[in-house]
């Protein structure tokens, strides 16, 4: 995400489907405030781009998020559809992905 947001666009839809899977709005939010992971999510974007937003929470938990980008009064912000907490198998995808782009990141710098 190149352009800074303003904050989060929530509702009762999108908290409740949050919820469903024991994330808390608090940990989804602090996770866009730190270091993540965003690829884009083109199968599940019919209407509008998606993105898949992968971090690590307060507590040192893998954070899988689905959101999309919306401009509400000027404003850019982070409309978050779906979390949850990543399997041992997604963390350990994950994890190896991570340093595999951290070694190519590293070599082309060198």
């Amino acid at each position: 995400m190149d352009q800074p947001v303003a904050g989060f666009d929530w509702d009762d839809g999108n908290r409740e489907k949050c919820r469903q899977h024991g994330v808390l709005i608090a940990d989804i939010e602090v996770l866009f405030r730190q270091e993540i992971w965003v690829i884009p999510d083109p199968s599940h974007s019919a209407s509008e781009t998606r993105f898949r937003a992968i971090g690590i929470d307060a507590k040192g938990r893998h954070l899988f998020v689905a959101f999309t980008l919306r401009n509400r009064q000027g404003m850019r912000l982070v409309r978050p559809i779906s979390a949850r907490y990543m399997h041992k198998k997604e963390v350990r995808h994950y994890e190896k992905q991570k340093a595999e782009t951290e070694k190519t990141s590293g070599s082309e710098n060198g």
